[in-house]
């Protein structure tokens, strides 16, 4: 449950980044890709998470 809570937090501070990256920049900007590739890994992360406590013990 703390990954969890951990992950949700991060995915929040990386997104809310990423959108003031944006309005200072292009959407194209080297700093926002790598700050969106950023998010996919941490999305994907928490997905992978979810899946794993949904398996029966």
């Amino acid at each position: 449950m703390e990954q969890e809570i951990f992950l949700i937090n991060e995915i929040e501070m990386c997104r809310e980044e990423m959108s003031r990256a944006a309005r200072r920049n292009s959407l194209t900007s080297k700093e926002v890709l790598q700050m969106s590739i950023r998010l996919d890994e941490l999305m994907n992360e928490y997905e992978n998470l979810k899946q794993k406590e949904q398996q029966p013990a």
